[in-house]
């Protein structure tokens, strides 16, 4: 009989760590593993796509107030596992970690970044998430590195994959059925937050307007549990109802591909970043994509396969920008770019976890 996988993860929103969590289990599933997906949702949510492998919607309630809300949350999976019968639990944030520890099951945990919360108890969630796991993943060396040097523990770097039969740059029929603006279009994913650095990217595009006046910036994305306001008021007052900033939201899962191949350029100078999906996912698609000179950006990526910015230069953004917008520049990137995402398979990270897995499942029958 096959093993019964659990992997949790926080939400249903297209956050990176839920794509992840889904792309796993789908992987796992198309290697043999009995695999279920979990995940909190709100009466009338679902994930944002309906997986292609067994799920469960744990039953939550809205709650103000994001320590509020974890703390509910924590409880809600509590209680759907209390009597839930896996050979491997794995979760993939602290909140279902945290419900994990307080029924001692053994588990594994997948920590894709951390964050500075100025909140104590959304702190000792992050810390305490990571300490009770029997075993580590992490998404790149970065993050591997900074959960040793504060654990000391070792983990075991699993990457993230791209879904490359989906994220081509061959056009489809329905690409048209996104209703975007002319010009050339600078596209950020995952909404307004600083460790997005959405500030820098808006400054950098406005610094680029007398040079490219038709150019556009869209937002999109953003579906999160914490709270960004400090960041998006800042954005609102730079942005001033600059008519060239357009902020599209969420993306519908099925749009995604349309919208990378729409754009002209991703700009994605993230000054805290798990990995970087967004750009591999771009890059299959055939876009040019401008990172962060820092990791885990050059763990993966080599020089010439993308634009690189330093994150804490407007200057620098606004540059590599403006290089994306170069024909030559833009036509090797978009060449080179579906040849780089190949690299990165979700069988690879599924495979990846396979002996970690192996190591729990004996400890839990001991």
């Amino acid at each position: 009989m096959n093993r019964r996988i659990a992997v949790l993860t926080h939400s249903t929103n297209p956050r990176g760590g839920v794509v992840h969590a889904m792309q796993l289990a789908e992987a796992l599933c198309d290697m043999g593993e009995d695999v279920t997906l979990l995940a909190p949702a709100l009466p009338g949510q679902t994930f944002f796509r309906i997986p292609r492998c067994d799920y469960r919607l744990i039953p939550a309630v809205p709650v103000s107030g994001t320590a509020a809300m974890v703390a509910q949350r924590i409880e809600e999976i509590a209680d759907f596992l209390c009597n839930a019968r896996y050979d491997i639990f794995h979760a993939q944030d602290p909140i279902s970690a945290n419900a994990l520890d307080r029924l001692a099951r053994p588990f594994l945990r997948t920590v894709h970044h951390l964050d500075d919360f100025a909140d104590p108890r959304l702190a000792a969630w992050q810390d305490r998430g990571m300490r009770a796991a029997e075993r580590l993943f992490c998404v790149s060396r970065i993050w591997g590195d900074r959960i040793a040097a504060i654990t000391g523990r070792v983990t075991v770097l699993v990457g993230n994959g791209v879904d490359t039969p989906r994220f081509t740059p061959a056009p489809e029929a329905g690409d048209a059925r996104l209703a975007l603006p002319r010009g050339p279009l600078f596209l950020a994913m995952g909404g307004i937050e600083a460790r997005k650095n959405s500030l820098s990217i808006l400054r950098a595009f406005l610094s680029l307007q007398d040079q490219h006046p038709t150019a556009r910036l869209l937002i999109a994305g953003g579906a999160t549990l914490l709270d960004h306001g400090a960041t998006r008021a800042a954005f609102d007052a730079l942005c001033a109802g600059n008519a060239a900033v357009h902020r599209l939201g969420v993306i519908a899962d099925e749009d995604m591909p349309a919208l990378y191949r729409r754009v002209d350029a991703v700009v994605s100078p993230s000054v805290a970043e798990g990995f970087g999906l967004v750009a591999i996912e771009a890059m299959a698609c055939g876009r040019p994509v401008i990172v962060s000179d820092i990791a885990p950006f050059n763990e993966h990526f080599r020089p010439h396969e993308c634009l690189w910015a330093d994150p804490t230069d407007v200057a620098s953004i606004a540059t590599a920008m403006a290089e994306s917008l170069r024909p030559k520049i833009a036509d090797r990137l978009q060449s080179s770019g579906p040849r780089t995402a190949a690299r990165f398979t979700w069988r690879d990270v599924a495979a990846a976890h396979l002996p970690a897995y192996a190591d729990v499942e004996t400890l839990t029958h001991a």
